[in-house]
């Protein structure tokens, strides 16, 4: 029996999202046994349960379970934006970093954390607002007649230099205040708290439940624009309306964790090729891979030096970008075509 036989049996389908969940409870287990000081498992369950007064259980909750979440939710939204942007757009390179969200998002949020440092409580919101100023310039530069994806994805590189160069411009200017920039534009969870948890779940939350509720949409839009139209879909509506959870979802991503690249790019692929198409599942498939993938990578920047740490972005990209080239080697003629239902 071929894989796509196999893939679009709805048994199969359901057994690898169990299997999905399986490995993301596992990887909580693992981010929040290891760091810079081991715990085993009966010193976990002593801390949480037994003695709610040690050392170890203000570690364990303070600490390992805050950042264990908020690693979680950051996959979980990074791939969940590149899965509807690589469906919008029907290219296999489109990505919240490539198409100029992240870009837009970072800058937003450099802006507050160079020019207005008192006010960090305002990053989430601003870097929405230049995430979604930067898709809405993205699609406003690939407008001739109709957004083509092609058009989309080449404005979104050229926009997304732009951004980056006003970050980079943003640090030079003001390099006494460059300190609390450096971890952010590479991808960095070390600091992050209970309160980057509560702002980071409804945005994923409700990213996702969009998402699903609207995915027989982004399948008729993976038929191309023509197809889509004849069976009555607003293409450039649900295309715009897309682009707005994709950017949401980054954004709030990004005002966690940083420019963190690659989770959008390399997590749907990975999915696509176990689970299949069909947006119905390779929606919640991607979220939980994505999360599960920041969740080892992190996992794995601070034990690979402990006692120091790597950041996420550092080994995301370290396994990132070969396994990419890998699979432009593999699949390049099957994804330079687009996306088949």
């Amino acid at each position: 029996m071929s894989r796509f036989d196999i893939r679009s049996r709805t048994g199969y389908r359901l057994a690898i999202l169990v299997l999905l969940l399986c490995l993301l409870f596992a990887a909580l287990l693992l981010a929040i046994r290891f760091g810079s000081s081991g715990f085993t498992f009966r010193q976990i369950l002593r801390a949480l349960f037994i003695d709610t007064t040690s050392v170890d259980h203000r570690i364990l909750m303070m600490v390992r379970m805050p950042r264990a979440i908020a690693a979680a939710l950051v996959g979980f939204c990074l791939a969940l934006s590149g899965t509807l942007l690589q469906g919008v757009m029907r290219n296999p390179l489109a990505s919240p970093n490539v198409i100029g969200v992240s870009a837009g998002a970072g800058l937003a949020a450099v802006c507050i954390y160079i020019l207005f440092p008192g006010h960090y409580f305002l990053v989430t919101p601003v870097a929405f607002g230049g995430a979604f100023l930067a898709a809405l310039l993205v699609y406003l530069l690939a407008w001739k007649g109709g957004a083509s994806p092609l058009r989309l994805v080449l404005s979104g590189i050229a926009v997304s230099s732009f951004l980056g160069a006003g970050s980079n411009a943003l640090m030079i200017f003001f390099p006494d205040r460059v300190q609390h920039v450096i971890g952010f534009m590479v991808g960095n969870l070390s600091a992050v708290t209970w309160q980057q948890v509560r702002i980071l779940w409804p945005y994923a939350f409700i990213g996702f439940l969009f998402s699903m509720l609207l995915a027989d949409r982004l399948n008729i839009l993976l038929l191309g624009d023509e197809t889509a139209n004849s069976l009555g879909l607003n293409v450039e509506a649900s295309r715009m309306f897309f682009m707005l959870i994709a950017s949401l979802l980054a954004a709030s991503a990004v005002s966690i964790v940083g420019l963190l690249g690659f989770v959008g790019l390399i997590v749907p692929h990975v999915a696509r090729l176990v689970i299949g198409n069909n947006a119905r599942y390779l929606i919640p498939a991607s979220a939980l891979l994505g999360a599960v993938v920041v969740l080892l990578c992190d996992t794995l920047g601070r034990v690979i030096l402990r006692p120091q740490e790597l950041p996420v972005g550092i080994i995301m990209a370290m396994l990132g970008a070969p396994f990419f080239l890998y699979l432009l080697r593999q699949k390049g003629e099957k994804m330079g075509g687009g996306h088949g239902h």
